[in-house]
């Protein structure tokens, strides 16, 4: 075989595997930042039973101190809740430390720091795991800057005419709630709609079908009627 022949050959291998463990790596980081994102944790078993109130002692205790921290953040500023939780903490703790050696001075026992286990106890995040974070969560961003771009670029009209959409009805939203009645209404939502929708789910599902199938016929006719969309639609 021509040496120069054999070396392309090998060349071309090389980069198809190279290109296999880019693709596999990607895959691979991906995969971790999905395992680690909000989607995920909102389907795990302990998230889903809390807001399906399968414990309702746990729920409710969960829901009520998210609703606590929400409202105070709406009365209050970030820096203000922040040193007054950590404030309570120190005084539990200070108060705690205090009885403990108090009792055992009483008894003249020698047991110790009461918080002796949890000093000794590693709470520093190791390298693999923070770089492996830091990893997947680049990832992620940019595929949102290549997604932005698309979309800011108007490389398909239809997807770009939908942001718009949106962007102009969050003008409504923004005029009427702030960031933090958002985030109350959403605590709301993810706590009550779960087992509304569980007792409803046939009726529910109807209807999400029909507006989906509105939806669908509707985004075709604009299709139609939009010279790029058309195009794009052809070559998919």
């Amino acid at each position: 075989m021509d040496p120069m022949t054999q070396s392309a050959q090998i060349s071309s291998s090389q980069g198809f595997a190279d290109g296999q463990n880019s693709a596999a790596k990607e895959s691979k980081l991906s995969d971790s930042f999905l395992s680690s994102s909000p989607v995920s944790l909102i389907q795990s078993p302990q998230v889903k039973d809390l807001i399906h109130w399968r414990d309702p002692k746990k729920s409710g205790l969960v829901f009520g101190l998210s609703m606590l921290l929400l409202l105070s953040l709406a009365a209050f500023s970030v820096i203000s809740v922040a040193s007054y939780l950590l404030l309570a903490l120190l005084c539990v703790t200070i108060t705690f430390r205090i009885y403990k050696s108090v009792v055992q001075a009483v008894q003249k026992s020698n047991e110790g720091h009461p918080f002796k286990t949890l000093i000794d106890k590693d709470v520093s995040i190791p390298p693999e795991t923070f770089r492996k974070h830091v990893d997947a969560s680049l990832t992620y961003i940019n595929r949102a800057l290549k997604q932005m771009s698309r979309l800011f670029l108007v490389e398909d009209l239809v997807d770009s005419l939908k942001l718009a959409v949106v962007m102009w009805l969050l003008t409504y939203v923004g005029a009427v709630f702030n960031g933090i009645t958002i985030l109350i209404l959403a605590d709301i939502l993810l706590f009550a709609v779960p087992p509304i929708y569980e007792k409803n789910k046939t009726q529910i599902d109807q209807y999400i079908d029909l507006a989906r199938t509105q939806v669908n016929t509707t985004i075709t006719k604009l299709q139609e009627k939009l010279p790029g969309a058309v195009k794009r639609s052809k070559t998919e």
